[in-house]
């Protein structure tokens, strides 16, 4: 399986804290089966003001970490990108990492707030993908005004967006309304990619074996495989691609 949204680099957002805890994560994710693993920073301004070029220093040195352990997993880097209109500035700049490229358009991990869509979010869609930047949306399942108001979906899916479920919403441990709108999502076909969003060990760890056996008895194998293995493959195959050569 792929993982492809994880707080696994050490000590940069609300994540892994320490190396320790960072190989941790990543012994719990082979345990569970998973093969590649994309770390997603918060580039959140204001809180997390992680720049590329940090990260990837620290991620340089987690990798060298993990070749030297025992733990057979392959590693990219990416970001889980807080919506704001400063992004503008950064985006111009090439100064965000992408979770990937499709037929020659980048992919942004673009995070909406927990509380709610701000206003504006449509504006700021339709300006990256003026840019040749498509979106994909982490837990919209767990956003407070999506749980309300389930007509933001649509709204999303007609703005060109895609999707990506948390693991654990779909194990119910976001509560029942992120697990009914996680199973309505499914059910309607609208979801690309399910990940952990790890955060440690005990909280929220990179497990998604049981969320892969929940989906395959709601919608079938075949599209629980594309939601674990085959779409987010597809999606990050030019990160891990970049990463090999280095």
């Amino acid at each position: 399986m792929f993982d492809i949204h994880t707080h696994i680099l050490p000590g940069v957002d609300d994540g892994a804290k320490d190396l320790i805890e960072s190989l941790a994560l990543l012994k719990m994710a082979q345990h569970d089966g998973i093969t590649h693993v994309v770390a997603t920073p918060h580039i959140h301004l204001g809180r997390f003001d992680n720049c590329l070029s940090d990260l990837s220093n620290e991620f340089a040195h987690l990798k060298q970490h993990v070749e030297a352990s025992d733990i057979n997993i392959k590693l990219a880097l990416a970001a889980e990108v807080r919506l704001d209109s400063e992004l503008i500035r950064l985006i111009k700049t090439n100064q965000l990492p992408f979770i990937g490229k499709l037929a020659n358009q980048d992919y942004l991990l673009l995070e909406l707030p927990h509380s709610h869509v701000p206003e504006g979010y449509d504006k700021f869609i339709m300006w990256l993908q003026q840019k040749n930047i498509r979106v994909v949306i982490p837990h919209p399942e767990r956003n407070r005004d999506i749980q309300k108001d389930r007509s933001y979906i649509k709204r999303l899916v007609n703005l060109g967006c895609d999707f990506q479920l948390t693991a654990s919403s779909i194990e119910g441990l976001w509560g029942v309304t992120a697990k009914q709108l996680s199973e309505a999502m499914l059910s309607a076909g609208i979801v690309k990619y399910i990940a952990s969003d790890a955060h440690s060990v005990k909280r929220r760890p990179p497990v998604l074996s049981r969320a892969k056996q929940l989906v395959s008895n709601l919608i079938g194998k075949d599209k629980a495989q594309a939601l674990f293995v085959a779409n987010p493959a597809q999606l990050t195959e030019s990160l891990f691609v970049e990463q090999s050569k280095r």
